[in-house]
């Protein structure tokens, strides 16, 4: 598909910084709490609470970095959140392997703020472990793309 051409959009460049400083910010909380022993982390009610808001606080500034550039660079309004990810990698900013997983976790985010009650916390220990990397790589990429529009 490819971005759309015309006349130049202007991106919010402190609001996408901003947003990924919270999704760092984050991220460094959950590296802490992801260092506690599963079986410790799973009996300790406070640290999984503070790791399933810290989710949603990560998944949600990558959603409003998507939702800005969806809209002012591919000028499409996403159905879902998860639809917002593949609307970057149609547009080429992210990779197709990182927007499925970013699909994933938006999925994840929805179960945590919806259906919060039925979240297995053996599932929020395994995110822990292995999807924060996956925000780190959404940073990586969005800057990216961001800096090859300014050359």
């Amino acid at each position: 598909m490819g971005l759309r051409t015309g006349k130049k959009l202007h991106i919010n460049h402190d609001l996408i910084m901003e947003k990924m400083a919270d999704i760092e910010k984050s991220i460094s909380l959950l590296d802490r709490i992801a260092a506690i022993e599963k079986k410790d982390l799973l009996n300790d009610q406070i640290a999984i609470s503070g790791a399933k808001y810290q989710l949603i606080l990560a998944i949600e500034a990558a959603q409003n970095i998507c939702n800005h550039l969806a809209a002012r660079l591919a000028k499409e309004a996403p159905k879902s959140y998860a639809d917002c990810f593949r609307i970057l990698e149609e547009n080429r900013i992210i990779s197709k392997d990182l927007a499925l997983n970013l699909v994933s976790m938006a999925k994840f985010r929805n179960l945590l703020v919806h259906q919060y009650g039925r979240v297995d916390d053996s599932i929020v220990y395994s995110v822990l472990k292995s999807d924060n990397r996956d925000l780190i790589n959404y940073i990586d990429q969005i800057k990216s793309f961001l800096l090859s529009r300014k050359g």
